[in-house]
């Protein structure tokens, strides 16, 4: 098959959990023998013509000149030059930035190349856009929803979703995870702990993934431990960082170096995970890989993926209550929630398998067209 992945800055990822996606199901498919294209912007460091036999196809994007909306330019500039290639299959990552253009290229009148778009999660929902915003995003999803050939949902209670205010079909398609091969306690000196003394939440510091919420919670608590926060310090991390001036915080930054990450993960006492607003977080399904032991906020998302291997918390109060607990969990019970996830991430969620399942959705969607 002749496949294009859109709608991601670009590969080999430097950014986030899209572009980690799109970089290990793209080379995964080439490494099956089709013939893979990513579309990148032109500002991406990597400048080769391939990437572990991927085609690059380089695309202008204004993002350096005009911030964040240079999406709708970018994205609209590669589908265009898309739908105008022997492509059988355009698989788009994301829908808030192209859906416009779905509807002035008319992409649904369109019988080849086949369009799906992985509608990731509730982008509406996200706690930083303002009240026009969102009706805007909520206009761009119905637009996605009905221009796409075909949707792709990466967790359950999104498939529901879907199901329930669309009534459209999507296939459930998730993420996946590398279990890490090697942990290394050393790295733990660079961040300022030592193995089980510490709890850490991984995420991007964003009010929706409830950051604050964990920070009360914690603060009010008993704890001796340290708890580590993993994520780029932004405008909201620096004020939390004023607002919340307690020796036991240590906001690390982005960490980027695997080993230090999945050894920051693996020799941590409880690992928090906050997201709420859908989809299969590439961080929670990192974090069962390294064993951690999970406290996660309460939700269908989380839920689907996590089941009953999990401690669930809605508020701080609840942050708080677990975190002075924690302490006198059996360790049986932590030892076999942390049994419980890992052997969810070998049977469901290796990129081995993920990749296999595109490949054969691909294949059963290019009959049905």
């Amino acid at each position: 098959m002749k496949i294009a992945i859109l709608g991601t800055r670009g590969i080999p990822n430097n950014y986030g959990g899209f572009e980690q996606f799109a970089e290990y199901l793209s080379v995964g498919l080439a490494a099956l023998g089709h013939k893979v294209t990513v579309y990148n912007p032109r500002f991406h460091p990597y400048k080769e013509a391939t990437f572990k036999g991927v085609n690059i196809q380089r695309i202008f994007s204004p993002e350096n000149f005009i911030g964040s909306a240079a999406n709708f330019i970018y994205d609209h500039l590669c589908l265009k030059d898309a739908i105008h290639k022997e492509f059988d299959i355009i698989y788009e990552a994301g829908y808030h930035s192209v859906a416009l253009s779905y509807w002035v290229l008319g992409v649904n009148k369109f019988t080849n190349p086949v369009l799906i778009t992985n509608m990731d999660g509730l982008e509406w929902k996200r706690d930083k856009w303002n009240f026009l915003v969102k009706r805007l995003i909520r206009w761009l999803e119905r637009i996605a929803v009905n221009y796409s050939h075909f949707l792709v949902s990466d967790n359950v209670g999104i498939q529901n979703y879907y199901a329930s205010a669309f009534n459209k079909d999507s296939f459930y398609l998730p993420y996946g995870a590398i279990i890490p091969s090697e942990f290394d306690e050393a790295s733990l000196q660079k961040y300022g702990v030592v193995q089980n003394q510490y709890f850490i939440l991984v995420a991007r510091l964003e009010p929706e993934n409830n950051i604050e919420l964990i920070i009360q919670g914690f603060c009010l608590s008993s704890a001796t431990k340290k708890l580590v926060i993993v994520g780029n310090v932004n405008s909201y991390g620096r004020r939390l960082q004023k607002r919340y001036l307690d020796d036991r915080l240590l906001f690390v930054g982005g960490v980027y170096n695997k080993t230090d990450l999945d050894s920051l993960r693996y020799f941590s006492f409880g690992y928090f995970h906050g997201h709420s607003v859908g989809g299969t977080n590439p961080s929670l399904l990192e974090a069962m890989a390294s064993a951690c032991f999970i406290m996660a906020h309460d939700n269908p998302f989380n839920r689907a993926i996590l089941d009953e291997s999990s401690f669930y918390f809605s508020s701080a109060t609840g942050v708080m209550e677990w975190v002075n607990s924690s302490e006198y969990i059996p360790s049986r019970i932590s030892e076999q929630f942390k049994k419980d996830n890992l052997e969810k991430v070998r049977k469901l969620y290796t990129w081995e398998k993920i990749i296999h399942d595109h490949e054969a959705l691909f294949q059963k969607l290019l009959n049905i067209k």
